[in-house]
């Protein structure tokens, strides 16, 4: 473990199975000097979504979460989705701002939300290159690490990268005030995974009686495009959770729900064994 990651090895009986959690982390760093009121940042959490997953290693998958806040560095975003609008001073390696970047939600978000500025200030090239190196690095280093040790070991792999969202699509998204399904699974449509795992992924979880829709409005981003290479049989899915369903959005603390959704995904993993083990 490190102050910034944690990775969660299997208990025993190891099968190629890595999940990781981005956007779960809470440890807010003393440089994370923020505008925004701290309750409008955590907006960006995906609070608790590690926890959700945390019985992973108990059916043999290495389970990674990201110990630092989404809002401070975000490892899904490419390491060169800079938004230079945020910046200082010049940045001296490439730019590759994305459609994220126009909402504000870059590599560094420069909104907290959508009229919110995260900053009262522009960030130094410094600041953001300590960023990467203190987080951005060590997290992509982790989940890479585990996924070509499970590949190497096995000759194919499955990753999870898992995510919450709102209920309802909000300013900072592409479909703001929609409603949105129980679950969506991304896969970039069709690109980072076997069609085969989406439609387990999707039919398991319908018949545990959720509603999950498949690459809308979240087709997938940076983790399961970078790893999702299912010619070499590495199969990357993102699935997105509505928060609705374990907590109170407004103020991150968990619901009565709670232990409904982590049982349900406890049996989703089972089957997520057996339907690898099947295939590798």
């Amino acid at each position: 473990m490190s102050d910034v990651v944690l990775v969660h090895e299997p208990h025993d009986d190891a099968i190629p199975l890595v999940l990781d959690s981005p956007h779960s982390g809470t440890d807010y760093p003393p440089d994370f000097e923020h505008a925004a009121p701290r309750a409008v940042v955590r907006q960006a959490e995906d609070t608790f979504v590690a926890e959700l997953y945390e019985s992973a290693p108990r059916y043999g998958a290495t389970l990674i979460e990201a110990l630092f806040p989404r809002a401070y560095i975000d490892p899904n975003r490419h390491i060169a989705d800079i938004d230079t609008e945020l910046l200082a001073g010049a940045w001296s390696g490439p730019i590759m701002p994305s459609r994220k970047t126009e909402l504000g939600m870059g590599l560094v978000w420069r909104l907290a939300r959508a009229d919110v500025p995260m900053y009262d200030r522009k960030l130094s090239a410094a600041e953001i290159s300590n960023r990467i190196t203190r987080c951005y690095e060590p997290y992509h280093a982790a989940v890479s690490a585990a996924l070509d040790r499970r590949h190497a070991e096995f000759g194919a792999v499955w990753h999870i990268n898992c995510h919450s969202m709102p209920a309802i699509g909000d300013s900072m998204s592409d479909d703001p005030g929609r409603p949105r399904a129980d679950f969506v699974l991304g896969d970039r449509d069709g690109s980072t995974c076997e069609p085969e795992f989406t439609e387990f992924a999707k039919e398991t979880l319908s018949h545990l009686g959720y509603r999950v829709a498949v690459n809308d409005p979240y087709k997938g981003v940076e983790l399961v495009r970078m790893h999702g290479r299912p010619q070499e049989r590495r199969h990357s899915l993102q699935i997105e959770i509505n928060r609705m369903l374990y907590m109170d959005e407004a103020i991150l603390e968990k619901h009565a729900g709670f232990a409904t959704l982590q049982q349900a995904l406890v049996r989703f993993l089972e089957s997520l064994r057996s339907f690898i083990r099947a295939r590798r």
